[in-house]
């Protein structure tokens, strides 16, 4: 590469641009759209809000201010918790295995370790292999080599046990977790128990297995509650403190009892807010590192980031292939230590072997061919990325704080504080949701009545009683599994006629979008074209649906939009609905017979739970 004289500045010639010249090409273009705004105004007209009062500008520049994020390696380790990052051998590839079968999983632990995966998860007791089988499924397994880390709910002593009897010094973590169980429980009877006990291993640890940590600190009973990104941090931060205050009073040193923790966090295909979370997450860790008097490599936050199962869909599973590709990179950008990869079917059962190799895959592809680790975190210095770091950091402490005035994450949760503020965040974006502003590709657009469903072994059920579990596409499937149940009744879907009004180039744009709709909560579509409303009502009748749905252009419904929507209802439609905004002839259509109209923004869910409640899906 050619390198300039010294002195010479490639921009020279090019004269600096304010950002009062941007605001004014904004305001013309926005203009030209009708919107008559100025300055920093029109600058917030393009501005995407964000949960947790958080907003995306369209425009990020040196002036704009955040915390010095310091050096990789270095507090307040917002770069990493490395200084050489993940750039040495990658980041830990970590599959997650829950077959009840010992000898099944003991097959699936072997393939992983050999094609790729460099530790292991593995779910015991009541949600995976039985505590007493964890011998028989690391038959085989190299522990000087490959890092486990338990999952057991309760039964983490005993877990720990098992896997201390196989190997002096194992690595890992053995992963009790009281207060993540009290959330997904909602069982508040052994916590002071599990406390006791979680602090007796710390010490256990602490003293003889350096390549051990205890405990873990899991987000994901949270984020998979619904929880706002800075409400899964600041469950995450109060959990943490509240583990601290544990394993000093057992008589840890504050620097031992950080060393006992790992973190872990949800990815999602939201890159941008992943990497933001995870960076943000150790700058918090740090703050409280700092307060409690942390010192050393202790006071950065092990991190093990996993693909968000809410994210994830059980109709059109394909796409959670895309979906995690995504949350993978973000997990691996935002400098995660461990990260793991949901394979695609997760939402239907316990994967099978070509999923699982899809999930390994996923990352190998990542690490090897695009060499995503090679790069020292590669969102630094992004004006954007910081100042959301930062927005995003500021958000969570608050919440943090909050938690903490209310008593700490086990008064939290005991109170309803936590559960009742994450159902009011996941009622918000299930508004969103249902109203298909953040849609669900296969499922709520574009989706595939004729595919066919994946069938997998039923996974254990998950601890319940506590904060629910939900997923983005739970009410799109409702309604899918009220179409499959009228099919396997009927020997077909429910159906809806589309009425398109006038020539293609009138109806084509709405009649696609009201055929989209409709499948999306399985209901099939049939139609036919005309301007003349007896021959579209005879076609109708024929059809044998009792739903229709009239299509057209604005200028169309004015001239025949009430004589349609009257003639149909007086062949047997039982609900007719119109495809676009009706404006001031609204009155009008509905007075002809219209009961609802559909259009970008309005609310599916409702629409089409009433369209199958009329024609008798069950």
């Amino acid at each position: 590469m050619t390198v300039p004289p010294e002195g010479l500045s490639l921009a020279a010639e090019f004269p600096d641009a304010s950002r009062e010249q941007w605001q004014r090409l904004v305001e013309g273009v926005l203009r030209k759209s009708g919107a008559d705004v100025t300055g920093t105004d029109a600058e917030d007209a393009l501005s995407t809000g964000l949960p947790d009062g958080l907003r995306v500008r369209p425009l990020y520049t040196a002036t704009d201010s955040a915390a010095d994020p310091g050096y990789p390696g270095f507090a307040p380790y917002v770069r990493g918790s490395r200084p050489q990052g993940s750039a040495v051998d990658g980041w830990d590839v970590r599959q997650r295995h829950a077959q009840p079968d010992p000898r099944r999983a003991n097959e699936a632990v072997l393939a992983d370790l050999e094609n790729g995966v460099t530790s292991l998860w593995l779910n015991v007791g009541a949600t995976g292999t039985p505590v007493e089988a964890l011998p028989q499924v690391l038959d085989g397994v190299y522990l000087d080599l490959a890092a486990v880390a338990l999952d057991a709910g309760e039964e983490f002593t005993a877990a720990a046990e098992q896997l201390l009897a196989l190997h002096e010094q194992p690595t890992g973590t053995l992963g009790a977790d009281p207060l993540g169980l009290l959330a997904r429980t909602g069982d508040d009877s052994r916590t002071a128990r599990l406390l006791t006990e979680a602090a007796a291993l710390a010490r256990r640890t602490a003293d003889g297995h350096p390549g051990l940590r205890a405990l873990t600190v899991d987000a994901l009973p949270y984020h998979e509650a619904g929880a706002s990104t800075a409400q899964e941090l600041g469950c995450a931060l109060a959990t943490g403190v509240a583990y601290l205050r544990e394993l000093t009073a057992a008589g840890l040193s504050v620097d031992d009892a950080a060393g006992q923790l790992e973190f872990r966090y949800a990815a999602t295909a939201d890159q941008f807010l992943t990497i933001a979370k995870l960076r943000a997450a150790r700058r918090l860790w740090a703050r409280v590192g700092e307060v409690s008097g942390v010192t050393g490599p202790q006071a950065a936050q092990c991190q093990h980031a996993v693909t968000s199962s809410v994210m994830m869909t059980a109709r059109d599973p394909w796409v959670n292939m895309l979906r995690t590709t995504v949350a993978c990179l973000a997990a691996g950008l935002g400098g995660a230590d461990a990260v793991t990869v949901l394979p695609f079917d997760d939402a239907v059962g316990l994967p099978d072997a070509f999923a699982r190799r899809i999930a390994r895959n996923t990352q190998a592809i990542l690490l090897e061919e695009s060499h995503l680790a090679k790069v020292i975190d590669p969102a630094g210095g992004s004006w954007y990325v910081e100042q959301l770091t930062e927005e995003l950091a500021q958000a969570a402490w608050a919440w943090f704080q909050e938690i903490e005035k209310a008593g700490g994450q086990a008064a939290a949760l005991r109170s309803g504080l936590v559960g009742a503020r994450i159902a009011e965040t996941w009622a918000e974006r299930s508004a969103e949701l249902a109203h298909r502003r953040e849609p669900i590709t296969g499922v709520s657009e574009f989706p595939n009545l004729a595919e066919q469903p994946l069938t997998r072994e039923a996974a254990p059920a998950a601890p319940r009683g506590g904060l629910p579990k939900v997923r983005r596409s739970d009410a799109f499937e409702a309604l899918r599994t009220r179409s499959d149940a009228h099919l396997a009744a009927t020997g077909e879907r429910p159906k809806a006629f589309l009425a398109a009004i006038g020539p293609a180039a009138a109806h084509t744009g709405r009649s696609s979008f009201a055929a989209n709709l409709l499948q999306a909560g399985g209901v099939a579509t049939t139609s036919a074209e005309g301007t003349d409303a007896a021959a579209l009502a005879e076609a109708f009748t024929a059809s044998g649906a009792v739903v229709v749905c009239l299509c057209s252009s604005d200028k169309l419904y004015v001239e025949h939009a009430e004589t349609f929507a009257a003639v149909l209802k007086a062949a047997g439609a039982r609900r007719v609905l119109l495809a676009g905004q009706p404006g001031e002839h609204r009155e009008a259509y509905q007075r002809a017979g219209v009961d609802d109209f559909v259009h970008v923004g309005s609310d599916a869910v409702a629409t089409l739970t009433a369209v199958l409640d009329e024609i008798g899906a069950p």
